[in-house]
């Protein structure tokens, strides 16, 4: 093996990264897996016979899936077709291909003894000049256990030639972690989360590196065993998944690429010029902004929609010093002392109307106290319990919403029987603010805390609760305006439909959260379980029986996705943003 790699001082290696992000990347193909099926510019490669590395596997198409934003390779430990194991090998050959630029995908690898996930690249050539004359780059590379992530690449001069290098994966390799190539006809530069680990220069076809000046295609697989993990096989590990949040593909070029969307956008260059990135609501931490394109201390303008600000941070994770930029400004950053300085931010809505939140006691029967109970003769079940029978209704009077706009309206509701059904509404029913099915609770004291994102225009009402099917303890119910000043349209927008329960059967609400998410399932998760991943995949909160609220006001702010698992293992996936 002739290395083409020269060991840089640390000056050099921040130089060299600095030099990175010099370019102006245009982003040029993408799959963020968003959907319910695979693309069509993926083609599927089946069969065993090892692919010229012994591996054990079968490659099957119905192994790969699409779920929760995640692309989803799937190993199994099934006898198929001679193999003793099944997997997926999928590539964009004959569809896409490219010539330099920047190459990364985010992935969350297994590791186990036996498991070969990788992230790489072969010339488009292969097919008439053979391998290793085509090229090989492997961005990412994993084999058994540890955290080593491994950059190669593979060619012929006078023979298979090779150059590799590796580098430990922080926090652990089995998270998410962001896995990149910057190619150029110069060199080929990998890096791990925008650190760069390793460098092969092919300038000039140097010691046959020719081949590295052509059109490459990517693939994605998860092979089983082999010359390289070996045959100490973990059984118990499977089935396992490789999991893909997204690819993308950049090339340079001097035309920044369009804003994608949001309700903030930030610039490379003053003047907006350079390129261009829309920002939602959220808080984003360095590896959130550097997977969305933005280089570390790289912003130089802003413009911010009305009814929105945004909070620039000198340190990651939302920490140093902070410049904020109101609403409707349009602002280069050099006038702040700010060009160039930042590395976290947040984008959420405008401050200005202060918050709104009631709650009321559900009074005993015999009390009264305000509350009105019609139709009833059944006093309840203890103080501060409210009982409802099936057709009878509570209304509580004079209740005042300040702001026109969202409202999350909540209520702590018990029941022993199953098939019960709320109604909410405002002033005896002239506005019906919907329906809402609720599953036995298993007791009249275990509590499950439901809720439901209303419109109201400002003014003061009477909040009915009515007992559409069924009967309830109903403990309290709380009224909060959503967010500091959500009463725009956009923003409006936005609340609402995150509460709504999606294609897959999950809705969480209200996305972002500061201390109470509530959980939305089509599936009843009686007997399952809940459980929230970070950014880098480490598991950070884990409940049973939540029914449909979840605590998470002791995570730090930033990026989750949470899995609803239901006892007979069906799971659904869904990301939410922590304030």
């Amino acid at each position: 093996m002739k290395a083409l790699y020269v060991i840089f001082t640390l000056s050099a290696l921040l130089s060299l990264q600095t030099e990175l992000f010099a370019q102006n990347w245009n982003l040029v193909w993408s799959d963020e897996f968003n959907g319910n099926a695979v693309g069509p510019d993926w083609v599927f490669e089946t069969g065993a016979g090892g692919w010229g590395n012994n591996e054990l596997e079968y490659y099957r198409a119905e192994n790969a899936s699409v779920s929760g934003g995640n692309l989803l390779l799937t190993a199994k430990k099934e006898n198929y077709g001679g193999a003793s194991y099944t997997s997926v090998r999928m590539k964009t050959q004959g569809r896409k291909s490219w010539k330099y630029g920047k190459i990364e995908a985010r992935i969350a690898t297994p590791s186990f003894n036996g498991a070969w996930p990788a992230f790489w690249m072969l010339g488009d050539n292969i097919s008439s000049v053979g391998w290793p004359k085509c090229g090989e780059i492997d961005i990412m590379e994993h084999v058994n256990t540890g955290n080593a992530d491994f950059g190669t690449i593979h060619w012929d001069n006078n023979g298979h030639q090779s150059y590799s290098n590796s580098t430990n994966v922080n926090s652990g390799i089995t998270g998410f972690h962001t896995y990149t190539i910057i190619w150029t006809d110069q060199s080929i530069k990998w890096l791990v989360d925008g650190t760069q680990y390793a460098e092969a220069n092919i300038a000039n076809g140097v010691n046959g590196t020719e081949e590295f000046q052509k059109n490459f295609f990517i693939l994605l697989n998860f092979a089983i065993g082999g010359q390289w993990p070996g045959y100490n096989i973990d059984n118990n590990a499977f089935p396992n998944q490789m999991k893909v949040d997204y690819v993308r593909v950049y090339q340079a070029g001097s035309t920044p690429p369009p804003a994608t969307g949001g309700v903030t956008t930030v610039y490379k260059d003053c003047n907006f010029g350079g390129y261009a990135v829309g920002l939602p609501v959220g808080n984003y931490a360095y590896g959130d902004l550097y997977a969305r394109g933005i280089a570390n201390e790289d912003i130089s303008s802003i413009k911010v929609n009305s009814g929105y600000e945004v909070v620039l941070c000198e340190n990651d994770n939302l920490t140093g010093a902070t410049l904020t930029i109101p609403a409707g400004e349009n602002s280069c950053l050099v006038a702040q002392g700010w060009n160039d300085r930042t590395t976290s931010l947040i984008v959420r809505a405008a401050s200005g109307v202060p918050a709104f939140t009631r709650t009321i006691q559900a009074e005993d029967y015999s009390a009264m106290l305000g509350v009105q109970k019609e139709g009833t003769s059944d006093a309840g079940g203890g103080l501060n319990v409210g009982y409802i029978d099936n057709n009878d209704w509570m209304a509580y009077n004079s209740i005042n919403f300040p702001t026109s706009g969202n409202y999350k309206i909540e209520y702590r509701v018990a029941s022993m029987y199953g098939g019960n059904r709320i109604s909410l509404d405002l002033n005896a029913g002239s506005i019906q603010l919907g329906t809402t099915d609720i599953p036995s609770t298993g007791g009249w004291q275990n509590w499950t805390t439901v809720s439901r994102t209303v419109n109201v225009n400002a003014g003061t009402y009477n909040l009915g609760i009515f007992a559409a099917i069924g009967g309830f303890n109903l403990n309290w119910i709380r009224i909060t305006r959503i967010g500091n000043a959500r009463t725009s349209s956009e923003e409006a927008e936005m609340v609402t439909s995150s509460n709504n329960i999606s294609s897959d059967g999950l809705g969480l609400f209200p996305n972002p959260v500061e201390n109470e998410l509530y959980i939305n399932s089509s599936e009843d998760l009686t007997g399952g379980y809940i459980s929230v991943v970070d950014v880098m995949g480490r598991e950070v909160l884990k409940e049973s029986n939540t029914f449909g609220v979840l605590n998470v006001s002791k995570l730090e702010s930033g990026v989750y996705t949470l899995s609803a698992v239901s006892k007979e293992g069906n799971k659904t996936t869904r990301r939410f943003i922590k304030h």
